[in-house]
């Protein structure tokens, strides 16, 4: 079972129709994306002699081409490493060494980057750039037949960072991600053939998940010109490519309704938003319905359950008569159809109604677990069960309510941040003798990164110095926004940094 044939499927039942567009303009077919698949696909295995499970990276802001690689990737038995295009030159080199890609695709802004990162990967071999004949090329030639995967072979390695600073590769297979598909249908939403989404988040993580249930119906994806969220963008995009569904982040959704254009959006035009990644206060929902009608679907889930673990439905969310319609907003929804979630205590034991705990999931999503680090798939993965790490309660009606996010991860943006690995950095400074990150409520962003230093006598440490050591070691939108200098961090008994004592000072 191989994922690429959601697109053979297609090329045959929707052949005529769009399937990638670039901006307002038709790209390709799906009966001529199959073509160009099934092409690229014979590249990959002849020209760049690549062998069935190799991994195959791609740095991309977002394009139509991140979506012919990936299904090349697959047609040709190989897996995808796909990177957010925001991340760091270390931090591309990073996932590059440790996933042992062989070959990888960028656009031209990346291009410098990844071939700087590309020094401390040895086992990459070739950049091919989408904008040069070596890519171009790809198109020409004689097609290969899809090839054979068993349904436990990786097709996606997602990494996402962790508590100790380093990238961990979620291993998703091709059966995770069909049942990610299928449960799209189950209990988010059925889109019709000739539909759109329009690509506006990073194709590296959700909006890029979403490819296959719009694949295998006979929706268009479309990439904005401009390869980034850009509101009036969007909503002129929504209009030239109606029943749109589209993947933001919360913050987006607030962008979207708080910007002029959105009184120029049409009706019809916009099929669904689904929204994820972060908390959503219940008074920007109460707006966003306001502004855009019945539209909304809420989904909570990790990279290493796909988009897939509850949902919070448009028919709760239109359910105003409800007696705890609020309440109901507030949470995370119900179990997703192919999942079973639970609460339980430290020790797995399953926690009654209204008692707060670790939330576990099971069911086909779940993946498979870290590449090369069986120490955190042993952690996260115990008798079949993902621990998530993050904390919650279930209610009488099944309704699961985050309470917090463990790890003390933040959420700027849409973008996972995790403090771990911005204190490795600061503590590079010879002036710094202890620090700790952590969030800051921001009405924009959701937060923003505060560092709290402590340095060490006769030490001079400028704010200044700290932005460039950030700058020069992690991507932009995880520097600190403000350092706070302290005299001394607030520790338990055991020596741990008290962050909520932090956050109170904040």
């Amino acid at each position: 079972m191989n994922i690429a044939h959601l697109l053979l499927g297609s090329s045959q039942e929707f052949r005529d129709l769009p399937a990638l567009a670039h901006g307002a303009r038709l790209h390709l077919s799906y009966r001529d994306l199959w073509r160009k698949v099934a092409v690229m696909s014979t590249h990959l295995r002849v020209r760049f002699s690549l062998q069935r499970g190799d991994r195959v990276a791609f740095a991309m802001t977002n394009c139509v081409e991140s979506i012919e690689v990936m299904y090349a990737i697959w047609h040709a038995g190989l897996c995808a490493v796909p990177m957010n295009a925001k991340l760091h030159a270390k931090e591309f080199a990073f996932i590059l060494e440790n996933s042992g890609a062989k070959l990888c695709f960028v656009t031209p802004d990346l291009a410098g980057t990844i071939a700087e990162a590309a020094r401390e990967a040895p086992d990459l071999k070739e950049i091919v750039d989408t904008t040069t004949r070596a890519y171009s090329f790809m198109a020409v030639g004689d097609p290969s037949p899809i090839a054979d995967c068993d349904p436990t072979d990786l097709a996606w390695l997602f990494y996402t960072s962790g508590t100790t600073g380093r990238p961990k590769g979620a291993m998703l297979t091709h059966r995770n991600l069909l049942a990610m598909t299928l449960n799209y249908y189950a209990d988010v939403d059925r889109p019709v053939p000739g539909g759109s989404i329009v690509h506006a988040a990073p194709i590296s993580h959700g909006s890029g998940l979403w490819n296959f249930p719009m694949m295998a119906r006979g929706v268009v994806q479309v990439f904005p010109e401009s390869g980034h969220y850009d509101v009036p963008e969007t909503v002129e995009l929504m209009n030239r490519w109606p029943d749109c569904s589209i993947f933001l982040a919360p913050t987006m959704v607030k962008r979207l309704v708080e910007h002029g254009s959105v009184s120029e959006l049409k009706p019809g035009a916009l099929r669904l938003i689904t929204y994820g990644g972060a908390p959503m206060y219940v008074s920007d929902l109460k707006r966003a319905m306001d502004t855009l009608g019945n539209v909304l679907t809420q989904l909570y889930g990790q990279g290493e359950s796909p988009m897939t673990i509850t949902h919070l439905s448009r028919e709760f969310h239109a359910d105003r008569n409800h007696p705890r319609w609020e309440s109901r907003l507030a949470s995370a929804g119900l179990a997703d159809t192919c999942m079973e979630v639970r609460v339980v205590d430290e020790d797995g034991r399953q926690l009654p109604t209204g008692e707060v705990g670790e939330i576990i999931c099971k069911g086909d999503p779940v993946m498979a677990g870290y590449w090369n680090n069986p120490d955190a798939t042993a952690r996260s993965l115990r008798d079949g069960w993902l621990w998530t790490g993050d904390v919650g309660a279930f209610d009488e009606e099944g309704f699961l309510t985050l309470k917090d996010r463990s790890k003390d991860m933040i959420i700027s943006g849409g973008s996972n941040i995790y403090p771990r690995e911005i204190e490795d950095v600061l503590n590079l400074h010879p002036g710094v003798a202890e620090c700790s990150v952590v969030g800051r409520p921001h009405p924009e962003w959701g937060e923003d990164v505060v560092a709290f230093v402590v340095t060490r006598p006769g030490a001079s440490v400028a704010p200044a110095d700290l932005d460039r050591l950030c700058l020069d070691n992690i991507a932009r939108f995880k520097r600190p926004k403000d350092y706070k200098f302290v005299e001394a961090l607030p520790k338990n008994n055991y020596g741990k940094i008290l962050k909520t004592e932090l956050r109170s000072k904040l």
